[in-house]
Protein backbone atom coordinates (compact mmCIF):
# COMPACT_ATOMS: atom_id res chain seq x y z
CA UNK A 1 0.00 0.00 0.00
CA UNK A 2 3.17 2.24 0.77
CA UNK A 3 4.31 1.91 -2.98
CA UNK A 4 0.91 2.68 -4.65
CA UNK A 5 0.39 5.44 -2.00
CA UNK A 6 3.77 6.80 -3.36
CA UNK A 7 2.85 6.14 -7.03
CA UNK A 8 -0.27 8.00 -6.24
CA UNK A 9 0.90 10.98 -4.81
CA UNK A 10 3.71 11.19 -7.62
CA UNK A 11 0.53 11.08 -10.14
CA UNK A 12 -1.39 13.78 -8.86
CA UNK A 13 1.56 16.18 -8.27
CA UNK A 14 2.36 15.52 -12.68
CA UNK A 15 -1.12 16.63 -12.85
CA UNK A 16 -0.74 19.42 -10.66
CA UNK A 17 -3.81 18.67 -8.63
CA UNK A 18 -4.25 20.29 -5.30
CA UNK A 19 -5.49 17.15 -3.14
CA UNK A 20 -5.69 17.53 0.98
CA UNK A 21 -4.03 13.57 2.50
CA UNK A 22 -7.56 12.94 3.50
CA UNK A 23 -8.60 12.82 -0.21
CA UNK A 24 -5.61 10.71 -0.81
CA UNK A 25 -6.74 8.34 1.94
CA UNK A 26 -10.22 8.39 0.20
CA UNK A 27 -8.75 7.60 -3.10
CA UNK A 28 -6.28 4.79 -1.82
CA UNK A 29 -9.88 3.04 0.39
CA UNK A 30 -11.91 3.53 -2.99
CA UNK A 31 -9.17 1.23 -5.25
CA UNK A 32 -8.92 -0.93 -2.10
CA UNK A 33 -12.88 -1.62 -2.44
CA UNK A 34 -12.76 -1.50 -5.97
CA UNK A 35 -10.26 -4.80 -5.65
CA UNK A 36 -12.36 -6.46 -2.94
CA UNK A 37 -15.62 -6.29 -4.77
CA UNK A 38 -14.04 -7.18 -8.39
CA UNK A 39 -13.04 -10.67 -6.50
CA UNK A 40 -16.84 -11.16 -6.58
CA UNK A 41 -18.95 -9.44 -8.61
CA UNK A 42 -16.24 -9.05 -11.84
CA UNK A 43 -16.34 -4.96 -11.72
CA UNK A 44 -13.14 -4.79 -13.54
CA UNK A 45 -10.94 -6.61 -16.07
CA UNK A 46 -7.99 -4.87 -14.52
CA UNK A 47 -6.82 -6.55 -11.25
CA UNK A 48 -3.12 -5.63 -10.45
CA UNK A 49 -3.56 -2.87 -7.96
CA UNK A 50 -0.61 -1.17 -9.39
CA UNK A 51 -2.51 -1.19 -12.87
CA UNK A 52 -5.61 -0.46 -11.63
CA UNK A 53 -3.74 3.02 -9.76
CA UNK A 54 -2.62 4.04 -13.30
CA UNK A 55 -5.26 2.62 -15.88
CA UNK A 56 -8.55 4.01 -13.66
CA UNK A 57 -7.49 6.05 -10.90
CA UNK A 58 -4.79 8.25 -12.42
CA UNK A 59 -7.11 8.20 -15.64
CA UNK A 60 -9.70 9.55 -13.86
CA UNK A 61 -7.86 11.88 -12.23
CA UNK A 62 -6.59 13.56 -14.92
CA UNK A 63 -10.16 14.91 -15.86
CA UNK A 64 -9.99 17.24 -12.70
CA UNK A 65 -8.51 20.01 -14.01
CA UNK A 66 -10.27 20.55 -16.95
CA UNK A 67 -13.84 19.74 -15.20
CA UNK A 68 -12.65 22.26 -12.41
CA UNK A 69 -12.21 25.21 -15.12
CA UNK A 70 -15.41 23.72 -17.31
CA UNK A 71 -17.10 24.42 -13.18
CA UNK A 72 -16.40 28.18 -13.69
CA UNK A 73 -19.38 28.59 -15.98
CA UNK A 74 -21.79 26.95 -13.52
CA UNK A 75 -20.43 28.99 -10.30
CA UNK A 76 -24.01 30.68 -9.87
CA UNK A 77 -25.83 27.59 -10.44
CA UNK A 78 -29.11 27.38 -7.63
CA UNK A 79 -28.64 24.34 -5.30
CA UNK A 80 -24.97 23.79 -6.74
CA UNK A 81 -24.12 21.84 -9.50
CA UNK A 82 -25.06 18.57 -10.15
CA UNK A 83 -22.83 15.30 -12.48
CA UNK A 84 -24.11 12.33 -14.25
CA UNK A 85 -21.59 9.99 -14.86
CA UNK A 86 -23.48 7.12 -17.58
CA UNK A 87 -22.51 3.60 -17.48
CA UNK A 88 -19.90 4.25 -14.56
CA UNK A 89 -19.59 0.77 -13.83
CA UNK A 90 -17.43 0.92 -10.74
CA UNK A 91 -17.47 4.18 -10.56
CA UNK A 92 -14.93 5.88 -12.69
CA UNK A 93 -14.86 8.59 -13.05
CA UNK A 94 -17.85 9.83 -10.92
CA UNK A 95 -16.63 8.73 -7.34
CA UNK A 96 -12.83 10.19 -8.23
CA UNK A 97 -14.86 13.15 -9.36
CA UNK A 98 -16.91 13.11 -6.14
CA UNK A 99 -13.71 12.63 -3.87
CA UNK A 100 -12.01 15.74 -5.52
CA UNK A 101 -14.63 18.03 -6.12
CA UNK A 102 -17.04 17.47 -2.45
CA UNK A 103 -18.91 20.87 -4.29
CA UNK A 104 -20.25 18.60 -7.04
CA UNK A 105 -23.34 16.27 -5.80
CA UNK A 106 -22.14 13.26 -8.37
CA UNK A 107 -24.99 10.48 -9.54
CA UNK A 108 -23.14 7.09 -10.58
CA UNK A 109 -25.90 5.26 -13.25
CA UNK A 110 -25.25 2.20 -14.18
CA UNK A 111 -27.96 -0.49 -16.04
CA UNK A 112 -26.37 -3.56 -13.62
CA UNK A 113 -27.71 -3.28 -10.46
CA UNK A 114 -24.48 -4.92 -8.83
CA UNK A 115 -22.72 -1.98 -10.05
CA UNK A 116 -25.18 0.42 -8.61
CA UNK A 117 -25.24 -0.97 -5.61
CA UNK A 118 -20.94 -0.95 -5.40
CA UNK A 119 -21.19 2.87 -5.73
CA UNK A 120 -23.99 3.19 -2.83
CA UNK A 121 -21.68 1.19 -0.70
CA UNK A 122 -18.87 3.29 -1.29
CA UNK A 123 -20.96 6.15 -0.63
CA UNK A 124 -21.39 4.93 2.48
CA UNK A 125 -17.82 3.34 3.24
CA UNK A 126 -16.16 6.91 2.66
CA UNK A 127 -18.72 8.78 3.70
CA UNK A 128 -19.47 10.85 0.69
CA UNK A 129 -22.85 12.53 1.16
CA UNK A 130 -22.41 13.98 -2.42
CA UNK A 131 -22.28 10.45 -4.08
CA UNK A 132 -25.31 8.60 -5.16
CA UNK A 133 -25.25 5.37 -7.35
CA UNK A 134 -28.61 4.68 -9.70
CA UNK A 135 -29.62 1.49 -11.23
CA UNK A 136 -31.36 2.71 -13.97
CA UNK A 137 -31.35 3.47 -17.91
CA UNK A 138 -30.32 6.28 -18.70
CA UNK A 139 -32.64 7.45 -21.34
CA UNK A 140 -35.72 7.14 -18.62
CA UNK A 141 -33.95 9.35 -15.72
CA UNK A 142 -36.21 12.18 -15.17
CA UNK A 143 -33.49 14.36 -13.21
CA UNK A 144 -31.12 17.54 -14.71
CA UNK A 145 -27.63 17.71 -14.29
CA UNK A 146 -25.29 20.49 -15.62
CA UNK A 147 -22.62 18.34 -16.02
CA UNK A 148 -22.77 14.56 -18.31
CA UNK A 149 -19.88 12.35 -18.17
CA UNK A 150 -19.15 9.02 -19.50
CA UNK A 151 -15.64 7.42 -19.98
CA UNK A 152 -15.57 4.31 -22.23
CA UNK A 153 -19.18 4.22 -22.48
CA UNK A 154 -20.11 4.16 -26.05
CA UNK A 155 -19.96 6.30 -29.17
CA UNK A 156 -20.87 9.86 -28.56
CA UNK A 157 -23.81 9.29 -30.93
CA UNK A 158 -25.09 7.03 -28.41
CA UNK A 159 -24.31 8.86 -25.14
CA UNK A 160 -25.60 12.22 -26.09
CA UNK A 161 -28.73 10.36 -27.64
CA UNK A 162 -29.34 8.56 -24.77
CA UNK A 163 -28.82 11.10 -22.19
CA UNK A 164 -29.82 14.46 -23.56
CA UNK A 165 -32.88 14.36 -21.61
CA UNK A 166 -31.00 14.73 -18.12
CA UNK A 167 -29.05 17.40 -19.46
CA UNK A 168 -29.66 20.85 -18.05
CA UNK A 169 -30.25 23.88 -19.59
CA UNK A 170 -26.82 25.26 -20.58
CA UNK A 171 -25.38 22.19 -19.44
CA UNK A 172 -22.16 20.23 -21.00
CA UNK A 173 -21.47 16.70 -21.91
CA UNK A 174 -17.91 15.29 -20.91
CA UNK A 175 -17.08 12.72 -22.89
CA UNK A 176 -13.73 10.74 -22.12
CA UNK A 177 -11.91 8.74 -25.46
CA UNK A 178 -8.66 7.36 -26.27
CA UNK A 179 -7.46 8.95 -29.41
CA UNK A 180 -9.00 12.28 -31.05
CA UNK A 181 -12.61 10.05 -32.11
CA UNK A 182 -12.88 12.21 -35.32
CA UNK A 183 -15.51 9.61 -37.04
CA UNK A 184 -17.48 9.36 -33.51
CA UNK A 185 -17.23 13.62 -33.74
CA UNK A 186 -18.51 13.64 -37.29
CA UNK A 187 -21.90 11.35 -37.01
CA UNK A 188 -23.03 13.89 -34.48
CA UNK A 189 -26.25 15.07 -35.50
CA UNK A 190 -26.20 19.26 -35.85
CA UNK A 191 -27.59 20.29 -32.62
CA UNK A 192 -24.75 18.51 -30.66
CA UNK A 193 -22.08 21.12 -30.80
CA UNK A 194 -18.01 20.08 -30.01
CA UNK A 195 -16.90 23.19 -28.88
CA UNK A 196 -13.61 21.79 -27.67
CA UNK A 197 -11.62 18.14 -27.60
CA UNK A 198 -8.81 18.66 -24.83
CA UNK A 199 -5.62 16.43 -25.12
CA UNK A 200 -4.75 15.03 -21.68
CA UNK A 201 -1.79 13.61 -20.39
CA UNK A 202 -2.11 10.77 -17.71
CA UNK A 203 1.21 9.78 -15.74
CA UNK A 204 2.47 6.31 -16.44
CA UNK A 205 -0.02 5.92 -19.10
CA UNK A 206 1.40 5.07 -22.62
CA UNK A 207 -1.41 5.83 -24.29
CA UNK A 208 -3.78 8.98 -25.64
CA UNK A 209 -6.59 10.24 -24.04
CA UNK A 210 -9.00 13.22 -24.53
CA UNK A 211 -12.10 14.86 -23.67
CA UNK A 212 -14.58 15.58 -26.10
CA UNK A 213 -16.83 18.61 -24.83
CA UNK A 214 -20.32 19.28 -26.17
CA UNK A 215 -23.57 20.98 -25.41
CA UNK A 216 -26.55 21.39 -27.51
CA UNK A 217 -26.85 24.21 -29.71
CA UNK A 218 -30.45 25.84 -31.46
CA UNK A 219 -30.25 24.86 -35.09
CA UNK A 220 -32.06 27.75 -37.74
Amino acid sequence: MRVLAQSLRDGVRALSLDLTDAQIALLLDYLDLIQKWTKVYNLTAVRDPAAMLTHHLLDSLAVIAPLRRQMSEFANTAGGVRLLDVGSGAGLPGVVIAICCPEISVHCVDTVAKKAAFIQQVAVSLKLPNLRGLHARVELLTEKYQVVSSRAFASLLDFTTWSYAALAEGGVWMGMKGRHPVDEIAALPAEVEVFHVEQLAVPALGAERCIVWMRLQVVS
